[in-house]
């Protein structure tokens, strides 16, 4: 193991000159951008948003995120906390302030944290959902990281986003295993992009993890199938690794505990009809409830500590189900809030409020008490402030616990969410009064301190965990089962 630096050195140095003020020389490991017109495929290709890292700050080597740790970890050896050039970058743009003064200044030894969640791992850089991307995340702090449960034709519980994403997520479709692909490959052609669709129940286990895992990402305007996974990022492997290990439930489980982090797995909802024939008799076996049960069972089994397992889903039907059939994860299971249709990015609430779905004292009688919706939920804008929003409010009120998703998965705060409403999703509530690259860690800000969520989901954790670490001392938020004022 190389020798450690303290958190300071490790953190700020890495910058070099974008933090002079801190004595620091040394160049920042990544200098510039890859273009898209370098990639394979048409020269016109735009990088998608959340690749374009060098505008919003360096992110590093991504071999850097892997050198400390062996084929194979020890449990209770887990990797020491590096966090790399992003967290001195995104502190080095923020407007001059209590907030830049406080993160400036730190001189904490960056800790694993369950406030720093790990989306898919360390997803900005490396292919999510992989061995590479899961160490990755742990290297930078994450406490709690993530494993999005689906299963294979045969039953086999994998990770992936989701059940049918192999063509995007993946090299499927330029091996033989394309032809198993439910939808084949369909050109571009008169101005309509390509189409494909490949699925995890379209494979056996051995042939899933025979695969490479990239990064989601696509060429649609490709005219064979093996260009149609060339996009910007495969073009460019010094930066974007291209062949992550693909790992099932049960390895991913063995890897995490090994790495000394807790398990937040999400079982997918299934895209392709329930019950579902595993064995090939035309019956179907696998059930919904059979799939969540097997999900808490390959925890059970691997002899995971119940206290370090919050398993989510954005079904509510199996939120129910393991809060009465699992009474030792009760406080622990999440329910993902995707109801997004009838709010009001200016001032989101309670959708129960509005007759879309449970209201929040609804679903804390229920026996919920982790909500984990998308960050623009929680927020609005305020005469260019960021302030919490009516949902935050009443559901903290409502005695409930918030986790919010996703920081760093919008690219650049200023280049992309601002000037593009496409990919301001996560701040859709908050754009205007976005100023700074830095504002991830603004929002942060008011996330903890005056939201008081319990953790935020990142697809690059290291700003997370330094933000946890170094952020000003939280005051009093809305305290959960508060009365209104």
């Amino acid at each position: 193991m190389r020798p450690r630096r303290s958190a300071p050195f490790r953190v700020l140095c890495a910058l070099g000159s974008v933090l002079a003020m801190v004595g620091c020389t040394s160049p920042s490991p990544i200098e510039s951008a890859p273009s898209s017109s370098s990639a394979s495929g048409p020269a016109a290709q735009e990088v998608p948003a959340h690749f374009k890292a060098p505008k919003d700050g360096p992110f590093g080597d991504w071999r850097a995120f892997l050198n400390d740790y062996p084929e194979t970890g020890s449990e209770g050896d887990p990797v020491a906390v590096e966090l790399g050039p992003r967290p001195a970058a995104l502190v080095a743009s923020l407007p001059p302030g209590s907030l830049k003064r406080a993160l400036a200044s730190c001189t904490m030894e960056p800790k694993r944290t369950d406030f720093s969640i790990a989306h898919r791992g360390a997803s900005r850089l490396f292919p999510e959902h992989t061995r590479e991307a899961y160490i990755a995340a742990a290297q930078q702090g994450a406490g709690l990281i993530e494993c999005d449960v689906t299963f294979t034709r045969d039953g086999a519980l994998v990770c992936r986003h989701a059940q049918c994403d192999l063509h995007r997520t993946t090299n499927i479709l330029e091996t033989p295993l394309a032809e198993r692909c439910r939808q084949s490959f369909q050109s571009a052609s008169d101005g309509k992009p390509a189409t494909v669709e490949c699925c995890t129940s379209d494979l056996t286990l051995d042939e899933f993890l025979s695969l490479c895992g990239r990064h989601d990402d696509a060429n649609r305007q490709a005219t064979r199938a093996e260009e149609y996974q060339r996009g910007p990022t495969y073009a460019d492997p010094e930066r974007y690794p291209n062949c992550g290990t693909l790992m099932t439930l049960d390895a991913s489980i063995a890897l995490i505990e090994s790495l000394g982090a807790g398990h937040v797995p999400e079982l997918k909802v299934p895209e392709v009809p329930m019950p579902f024939d595993t064995d090939g008799d035309g019956v179907g076996d696998l059930t919904q409830t059979r799939y969540a049960d097997a999900l808490i069972d390959t925890y059970r089994r691997r002899g995971v500590d119940p206290t370090r397992l919050f398993p989510q889903s954005f079904r509510l039907d199996d939120v129910r189900h393991w809060i009465t059939t699992y009474p030792d994860l009760a406080d622990r299971v999440i329910w993902l809030d995707g109801r997004a249709a009838p709010l009001d990015p200016k001032d989101p609430v309670d959708p129960g409020s509005l007759g879309v779905g449970p209201t929040f004292t609804e679903l804390r009688a229920e026996g919920l008490r982790i909500v984990a919706p998308p960050l623009w939920f929680m927020l609005r804008a305020e005469a260019g402030r960021i302030v919490p929003s009516s949902y935050a409010i009443d559901a903290r009120r409502a005695g409930l616990d918030l986790i919010g998703w996703t920081i760093e998965r919008s690219g650049s705060l200023l280049e992309d969410v601002k000037q593009h409403s496409d990919r301001a999703f996560f701040y859709r509530s908050t754009r205007s009064a976005l100023t700074s690259e830095g504002d991830i860690f603004t929002t942060l800000e008011v996330l903890k301190r005056q939201v008081g969520v319990r953790g935020v989901f990142s697809d690059w954790p290291a700003t997370t965990t330094y933000f946890d670490a170094c952020g000003p001392v939280p005051p009093r938020p809305v305290k959960a089962g508060a009365t209104a004022e």
